[in-house]
């Protein structure tokens, strides 16, 4: 028999000393569709000096959907601390929807978790709930998009942080494995980008988690969840770079596919995981690596980097996402097919341009010069920022 998971989850909020985040995420959630009006909202806020504005705005906010928790920690925890202590709260309803202040949600955010937690609940190779939508690389700071396979989710072998959802089973084990003091640093399936984040990250110790326990975060094909990217502990200056297209309708049935049936499944370094298929070959036998990250290699590599290996075949860069143009076959010199047991001199002609264009579709030269300009005098105050920040 199939069990079902039919509790409500809770909504948990997290957030310091960011009122106008605070009272942007809870405007977004106040007018999002629920089911019940038994839903509870948990507002948890850590401690600090100058955050009561903070815990005012948490005090005077109207939840009409069911019983509404404020959580002012006693101590100052930290991020990391404040998130792993707040996933215990799992406990009191079998499943959680966590959000942290500088999200904003769809208006369909909690039907989407719902059916997905639903679906999922009992598939042990699933770690979690994704709301977010990636369309950012982050290690190479280029597009991604998953592969549309005509469902409406994706599989990531990355946790999610910008809104996530996890059942009391997804936490317990995640938490046995945590409280064993892992040591990540020196594990190469984690990705390096990912290992170098701060010790004040609690997502690098979940995705090492998923990654090492082979298991998958669900992912939706169009985000219910986007990220404001405010100034705080893990962003020196405001951005939209993970600012991404909501949702914006609600009551929609979801159509998702079970691992197994899927087409659209990713490793933590955005490559996907069917393309050995593809090509013939055994997952055991080849290393795909089209974003050019990775630099760990099996006899077989799929790559755009430029190695003087034996070129067995290549593919050009002209579908979006670039893996259809290996599913496709597209002809080109763009990607390479290497036997890295045989060494060969190779030529190539590199056109850093092309990629751009690739990435932006097209750039005047008056926006190019904009560019430069404002990223020059942004990486400036982020290096004088930090400069200033330690003395």
């Amino acid at each position: 028999m199939v069990l079902e998971n039919t509790a409500l989850p809770v909504i948990v909020v997290i957030a310091f000393n960011r009122p106008n985040s605070l009272s942007r995420i809870l405007m977004s959630i106040s007018k999002a569709n629920y089911p019940s009006k038994n839903i509870d909202l948990v507002i948890s806020i850590d401690k600090t000096d100058n955050n009561q504005n903070v815990l005012e705005i948490a005090n005077k906010f109207n939840w009409n959907h069911g019983t509404k928790k404020v959580i002012y920690q006693s101590e100052n925890l930290g991020l990391r601390k404040h998130i792993i202590k707040s996933m215990s709260i799992v406990h009191e309803y079998d499943s959680m929807i966590m959000l942290e202040d500088d999200l904003f949600v769809s208006p369909d955010y909690y039907n989407y978790t719902q059916q997905a937690l639903n679906f999922s609940y009992n598939n042990d190779k699933i770690g979690g709930i994704s709301l977010y939508n990636h369309q950012l690389n982050v290690y190479k700071d280029q597009n991604f998009t998953a592969i549309d396979d005509g469902f409406d989710n994706w599989y990531f072998q990355f946790a999610s942080s910008w809104g996530q959802a996890w059942n009391v089973k997804h936490i317990k084990l995640f938490l046995e494995w945590y409280e064993t003091n892992p040591e990540i640093n020196a594990l190469d399936v984690v990705p390096k980008y990912v290992r170098n984040w701060s010790d004040k990250s609690w997502l690098k110790y979940f995705i090492s988690f998923v990654i090492i326990k082979n298991k998958y975060f669900m992912y939706p094909k169009i985000s219910l969840t986007t990220n404001f990217g405010d100034q705080g502990v893990n962003m020196d200056m405001s951005n939209t770079y993970f600012q991404v297209p909501i949702l914006n309708f609600y009551g929609k049935k979801y159509n998702f596919s079970k691992l197994e049936d899927s087409h659209s499944i990713y490793d933590a370094f955005y490559e996907n995981l069917n393309l050995n298929e593809t090509l013939g070959f055994q997952k055991e036998e080849i290393t795909i690596d089209l974003y050019g990250y990775k630099n760990i290699f099996k006899r077989y590599l799929l790559s755009s980097q430029q190695h003087h290996y034996f070129i067995i075949k290549t593919f050009g860069r002209s579908f979006k996402p670039h893996d259809l143009n290996i599913l496709y076959n597209i002809e080109g010199k763009d990607f390479y097919l290497y036997d890295t047991e045989v060494i060969a001199k190779n030529k190539f002609n590199s056109n850093p341009f092309y990629i751009l264009d690739y990435n932006i579709k097209m750039i005047s030269l008056p926006q190019a010069f904009s560019i430069f300009k404002f990223k020059f005098e942004q990486r400036l105050k982020i290096f004088l920022y930090n400069i200033f920040k330690r003395t």
